[in-house]
């Protein structure tokens, strides 16, 4: 393992590394490691756990440069210091790296509001292949123009460059928050049904949630952050707007230990987790589905009921967790969304692949690849070879 300090020291690792053919994988805190699993050893392991500095905070523009090493949780502590933050809440927040974050394209339940690191970043600087830095985008907003390469970058899990540093578009941090939570009774399948029906009206409505977030198929969880006035008046509408359901209202550290719990019961959990993506529409007939294929078996649901992005963790037997992958991904018709193994055991990943069908769109990626580190030096983690 190698753990350069500055953009300078990785160019010329990569540059070395070209020169020899020897692979190179990338890695922050080590979050997500599982989620792109490596079809081959790589000769070197280049950490960027050393370069965690906060570049540049322009407070009076709204955006912040930052090294990818840094914690998200110790940058948002910087920027606090001006009442600002990068609105991202992925899963092990406190340890998840800034370039963790981007090469995955990872989020959590802010995601209905802000979006994705891909809505965020606005410039970044990279290491190619061949060893040359390199930079994209802009430090402002109104100046990043021409092709957005920071979005390409985005959710390539490493393939094409080694991240050193991003800037993100920042927003001022909300100061009160409520939840509403919203427990539909019945079957499984009817309280998924219903929630999904409750969820499509919230986001149909006026309000501006930050949060519309599926917990289990019997609950459902509305974050309204805003001044106290706006945040009071936007939960009693969500309160309201659930119909056929109970709701509460909760704040202040019930509230804390609710979000706290909720990411919990995915991640603190043994069991294979799946990424699924699907569209909003979609949501209530496959929630009722997956209630039915997984009734004999420990399993849970959470994730962004507005946007059809879920986990869905399973416990049972290879086969069982391998049956239910391949009769979910059938379900999905090219273009509507998809599944990925973001937790698996080797025997899982072996039967049904991390990934998925890639479609048509394996052949752009590959030559993106091509382009970007033509001698394959960088990891290709999807199914097929680059």
């Amino acid at each position: 393992m190698i753990e350069p300090a500055s953009a300078q020291e990785v160019a010329a690792i990569l540059e070395r590394a070209s020169r020899s053919r020897q692979r190179v994988s990338i890695r922050g805190a080590g979050t997500k490691l599982s989620w792109a699993p490596r079809s081959a050893p790589a000769d070197i392991e280049l950490c960027t756990r050393r370069m965690n500095a906060v570049v540049a905070h322009r407070h009076g523009d709204l955006t912040a440069t930052i090294q990818a090493g840094a914690a998200l949780a110790d940058v948002n502590r910087e920027l606090a210091r001006h009442g600002q933050w990068i609105p991202l809440d992925p899963p092990s927040a406190d340890r998840a790296t800034i370039g963790g974050i981007v090469a995955t394209n990872d989020s959590g339940p802010r995601r209905h509001r802000y979006g994705a690191p891909r809505d965020l970043i606005i410039g970044v600087e990279f290491v190619r292949a061949d060893g040359v830095v390199a930079k994209a985008g802009g430090i402002v907003v109104k100046n990043v123009a021409g092709y957005d390469v920071g979005r390409l970058l985005t959710g390539s899990f490493g393939s094409l460059a080694v991240i050193t540093s991003a800037t993100f578009k920042l927003f001022p941090i909300p100061p009160e928050s409520r939840t509403v939570v919203i427990s539909a009774d019945g079957s499984a399948k009817a309280s998924a049904e219903r929630l999904s029906a409750i969820a499509a009206a919230l986001a149909a409505s006026q309000l501006t949630p930050t949060a519309l977030e599926l917990s289990g198929l019997a609950r459902l969880l509305v974050r309204c952050e805003s001044i106290a006035a706006s945040a009071e008046r936007q939960a009693a509408d969500a309160v309201t707007l659930a119909t056929g359901a109970t709701a509460a209202i909760v704040t202040g550290d019930e509230e804390s230990a609710l979000w706290d719990a909720h990411e919990a019961r995915i991640r603190e959990k043994r069991g294979a987790i799946v990424k699924l993506t699907l569209l909003p529409t979609d949501l209530g007939p496959t929630l009722a589905w997956a209630a039915e294929a997984l009734r004999d078996v420990d399993y849970d649901v959470i994730g962004r009921a507005a946007l059809g992005v879920l986990m869905v963790r399973v416990e049972a037997v290879v086969a069982k967790q391998a049956a239910f992958v391949r009769d979910l991904r059938a379900r999905l018709a090219p273009g509507r969304g998809g599944a990925v193994i973001v937790r698996g055991s080797e025997d899982l990943l072996r039967e049904v692949g991390g990934w998925g069908p890639l479609g048509d769109g394996i052949a752009v990626m590959r030559a993106i690849k091509t382009q970007f580190d033509p001698d394959g030096i960088l990891p290709w983690p999807w199914n097929a070879s680059p």
